[in-house]
């Protein structure tokens, strides 16, 4: 069996690639060995979305008098929001696999293993390809904190699947991952506690934004430990229990500052470190490919890797562990094979928390262009000045912040408000395009629309 192009993963970059491949006439066999979509469609960025947007929908509920409307009783049916999740990760799934058959991919379910840059096994079959695509993904890290293997603890999979909840949470890491759970399961009543090592959450984020939804989130009851290690977990009897012996067990999490030292507990544990590129495994060992000095797989600009007919996407890269990101890496490493011209650029790449209300940012953060020594200047403004943020954020506060080139280019835009995740392309596009100032603003913007907000800052 011999395929123009072979792809190991089916995640978003290995399912973007092999659509792109068989639109473009190619013979293309596609490996996966869980379940199409990846860890985004099955276990991350859909189901996250779908459950915030239900905690989302009853907080709106609950707060629905702002808006002169009267729901006089308000509830939720958590393992009801569990399985609307899974019902539309399955649709979802049924969608990309139907994509796939209609352009000809070939689906091979299986664990495959790199033989060599032209053969990839999977079961007892072996087969030849032209062009080799490695998208194999990430996978949850787990620091090695003493006592992590003798207690109980959460990754996304589980806090994903629980229907359950818990009286109170201890999550250990601030990111995006730890701060979408932390959003979630305080707008159903639970309480949450989020340890970070850092000084800030939202490691990446503009800093002064992430400490205006810090603020926020504290406000409605999060408790937040910044600059704070984990230097052990353990367990720990419910206090109070007359025969200790019978009491449920608690997770106690041990920490220290620069004040000294601690404890938290809680009924779960939720670890939200962070990922990691698959880099061992499938073979990959077999190609010997060039590495970064941090140990990922080194691409070029055509997402080529050191060995020609060889290409990484997604994940494995290590530039950025984002679905969005791999697509667009897939793509180019797909005309790069057809001889389309085209090149990555990573100038432009958003990042988004959906958190209620959301932050977004693109292109560069203050902290960034300081570092690189770049001059700049910045531009802020309440989102009140978007007469739509107003309408539909009753008594909610955001900002937008623009960072401006000495010549009047974008360098970076940061949005807090909803809906901070769909209108951030458009300041994505004009970092993208090198547009300055002055020639974005000419661009006729919708009203009313929050959008708007990029205009009114310019």
């Amino acid at each position: 069996m011999k395929y123009q192009v072979a792809i190991i993963g089916g995640g978003p970059a290995g399912y973007t690639a092999a659509e792109t491949a068989g639109k473009a006439g190619l013979s293309v066999v596609l490996f996966e060995k869980q379940s199409l979509g990846g860890v985004c469609l099955n276990e991350g960025c859909i189901p996250t979305k779908t459950l915030l947007y239900s905690a989302k929908t009853y907080d709106g509920a609950r707060h629905a008098s702002k808006y002169a409307v009267g729901v006089p009783e308000v509830s939720f049916d958590l393992p009801k929001i569990i399985a609307r999740k899974q019902k539309v990760v399955r649709k979802l799934v049924l969608g990309v696999k139907g994509k796939l058959t209609a352009h000809g991919v070939t689906i091979v379910s299986g664990e495959a293993t790199v033989v060599d840059r032209n053969h990839v096994q999977c079961g007892e079959s072996v087969y030849e390809c032209d062009n080799l695509l490695l998208c194999t993904g990430s996978e949850t890290f787990i620091p090695p904190i003493p006592g992590i293997d003798t207690v109980p603890y959460w990754t996304h999979r589980q806090a994903l699947d629980n229907k359950e909840l818990p009286t109170s949470l201890a999550i250990i890491g601030g990111g995006v991952i730890g701060m979408e759970f932390a959003s979630f399961f305080n707008s159903l009543g639970v309480q949450v506690t989020v340890i970070e090592m850092l000084d800030e959450i939202l490691g990446g984020m503009d800093k002064e934004l992430s400490a205006m939804l810090r603020a926020e989130y504290a406000k409605r009851g999060i408790r937040f430990m910044l600059s704070t290690k984990v230097v052990s977990v353990g367990q720990s009897a419910c206090s109070g229990e007359a025969d200790a012996s019978s009491a449920p067990s608690l997770v106690r999490v041990d920490y220290e500052t620069a004040d000294g030292s601690g404890s938290v507990v809680a009924e779960k544990l939720l670890m939200s470190v962070g990922r990691r590129p698959v880099t061992k495994g499938f073979g990959l060992e077999n190609l010997n490919l060039e590495r970064t000095e941090r140990g990922h797989i080194r691409v070029n600009e055509q997402m080529q890797t050191s060995l020609p007919g060889v290409y990484a996407c997604g994940d494995l890269t290590g530039f950025s562990l984002l679905a969005h990101t791999a697509v667009r890496e897939a793509e180019v490493a797909i005309h790069s094979i057809i001889g389309k011209e085209d090149a990555m650029s990573y100038r432009a790449i958003p990042g988004v928390v959906y958190t209620n209300p959301e932050i977004a940012g693109v292109g560069e953060t203050e902290e960034t262009l300081q570092k690189k020594g770049v001059a700049y200047r910045a531009v802020k403004l309440p989102m009140a000045y978007s007469g739509r943020f107003v309408a539909e954020n009753e008594g909610v506060n955001g900002v937008c912040k623009l960072l401006l080139a000495e010549d009047d280019t974008l360098l970076g835009a940061h949005v807090l408000g909803n809906p901070a995740s769909e209108i951030i392309m458009l300041a994505g596009m004009a970092i993208e395009l090198k547009l300055t100032a002055e020639a974005w603003k000419r661009m006729v913007f919708p009203h009313p629309t929050v959008g708007e907000i990029f205009k009114e800052a310019l």
